[in-house]
């Protein structure tokens, strides 16, 4: 098993009108952009932040009038100009023999709404999995999306990764089902302006004592910008904090120092003491343990 692996983690600008085509090319070169220099950075996999092609504003496709909410017409989206975008990173990332995670919005069928994802794109340019958000917000729900039913896991030289979308750091369960699926790495990209959500990210590597990547807008950037926690909480890698597009590089290294009470003692402690650990010792029929109004 491989003991090391390096993670790029990207801060991309993020269109929020697909019917600009112009816009959607523009990200879709950006990414690539990205793409290029992780791979000259020694990466084997780059992460992008939710809806890296384009995150379509609730406004942006919204039925309704000027500013108002409603049901989202998805036929204002340039389909074919995201196909071509998502193909055209694909083919790139099989070129660079690097794998590659990217958000976009992903078409279905019919008059079905479509799922907010991330693409996993192997290095060999094969799209490998999608995860699909599965908790949405309430605008997510209400208007656009569609949810996901699964989590996804996939394997980078011996790496496991998880993958959740922005808002889905809010529900621990997702991040603990991940830990039960035995991770490395849960790779979270966002498309928030938050410096909140990034604590939490942080708290998950605490927590669960896991690699966490946390990919956001480069205009989101000044708030928190990019970056990758190691097991323990510390952060080991940071984007800048300019708004400007970039990647936050470290190296996920097993033997790291620094991280090796929390991933060899730390995190096999917490199954154990989630497995009945404690019953054995649990003291039935004492007073002095069953009143609890006496000192």
């Amino acid at each position: 098993m491989n003991q090391t692996l390096r993670l790029a983690v990207a801060q991309s600008t993020v269109p929020e009108d697909p019917a600009d085509r112009d816009a959607l090319r523009a990200s879709g070169a950006e990414i690539r952009a990205l793409m290029r220099q992780a791979s000259a950075a020694g990466a084997r996999l780059v992460q992008f932040p939710e809806g890296a092609i384009t995150y379509p504003s609730k406004y942006a496709v919204s039925s309704g009038g000027a500013g108002e909410l409603a049901e989202a017409d998805w036929s204002r989206v340039a389909w074919d100009v995201l196909r071509e975008e998502a193909e055209a990173v694909a083919g790139l990332a099989g070129e660079l023999g690097l794998w590659t995670v990217f958000g976009s919005i992903h078409r279905l069928s019919g008059a079905n709404r479509p799922h907010n994802s991330l693409y996993v794109v192997s290095d060999r340019g094969e799209l490998v999995g999608r995860y699909d958000k599965r908790y949405l917000s309430h605008t997510e729900i209400s208007y656009l999306y569609a949810p996901g039913v699964a989590p996804l896991v996939f394997e980078v030289d011996g790496f496991r990764f998880g993958c959740v979308l922005c808002i889905e750091l809010n529900f621990p369960e997702l991040l603990a089902e991940y830990e039960r699926l035995d991770v490395d790495c849960v790779l979270a990209s966002v498309m928030v302006d938050d410096a909140p959500r990034s604590v939490v990210a942080q708290a998950y590597g605490t927590l669960y004592n896991y690699w966490v990547g946390y990919s956001v807008p480069a205009q989101f950037s000044a708030t928190a910008p990019a970056g990758i926690v190691a097991p323990g909480g510390s952060w080991v890698g940071r984007g800048t904090g300019d708004g400007r597009p970039g990647l936050a590089v470290a190296e996920l290294d097993r033997d790291a120092p620094g991280i090796e009470i929390a991933l060899r003692l730390a995190r096999p402690w917490r199954r154990t003491a989630g497995a009945s650990l404690y019953e054995p010792h649990v003291v039935h029929g004492d007073p002095r343990s069953d009143t609890r109004t006496a000192f």
